[in-house]
């Protein structure tokens, strides 16, 4: 009797601890995106590149901080434009050796291994984008270490709402791609330091105005 009076107890509250769990504000539904102008939310903004070390391991960095736009139309998504710059001088590793690798100016008076003590920042510009569901493939022209190289995004919606502390319409995309880094001229150590560099893209977009 004892049991079965708690077991009633916890049905009946059931209902109330439901409609009690906090809802994160965003999700996966493209009809929650209004059109405008959209500006990255930059500490919330993360670019990981991925390269193979020897054949013994893959090693991961990542650029943070990046600022641009995007613009959009739910009615007619494929007229979505992107514009994005990357703080290369940013970049951090997990290994304060390597993050200085990376950033150091090259022997002698000679080319920097990788991106050297004051590299430019990259910068992305869309040139078209396909829209399949609430997937898309952007391509666009990357530049990076002073040279322009074309680059298409698998990019995924991931989702809208209203973000809680900024209280602005706020959008996320996933996106990710595969670059050879010597197109861009960084040829040090290939192949034990592998070409293809793998990068994963994490973007959340507020609304301007």
């Amino acid at each position: 009797m004892r049991k079965t009076l708690i077991l009633a107890g916890l049905f009946a509250t059931a209902p109330l601890i439901a409609q009690s769990t906090p809802q994160v504000p965003g999700a996966a539904d493209p009809a929650r995106i209004t059109g405008g102008t959209y500006a990255t939310d930059p500490s919330h903004t993360l670019i990981e590149f991925e390269v193979d070390h020897f054949g013994f391991s893959d090693y991961f960095g990542i650029f943070g901080d990046a600022t641009g736009t995007l613009m959009l139309d739910p009615k007619k998504p494929a007229n979505a434009k992107v514009d994005i710059t990357i703080p290369v001088a940013k970049v951090t590793t997990a290994s304060a050796r390597l993050t200085d690798h990376l950033l150091r100016a090259g022997k002698d008076g000679g080319k920097p291994d990788f991106f050297g003590p004051n590299p430019a920042d990259a910068h992305f510009v869309s040139t078209s984008v396909v829209v399949k569901g609430t997937t898309a493939k952007i391509t666009g022209n990357l530049t990076l270490n002073g040279i322009t190289a074309p680059v298409v995004l698998d990019t995924e919606f991931k989702g809208a709402g209203i973000n809680p502390y900024s209280k602005k319409e706020t959008v996320g995309f996933e996106a990710e791609t595969t670059i050879k880094r010597s197109t861009f001229g960084i040829k040090t150590g290939i192949p034990f330091v592998s070409d293809e560099v793998e990068l994963e893209i994490s973007v959340p977009f507020e609304k301007v105005g």
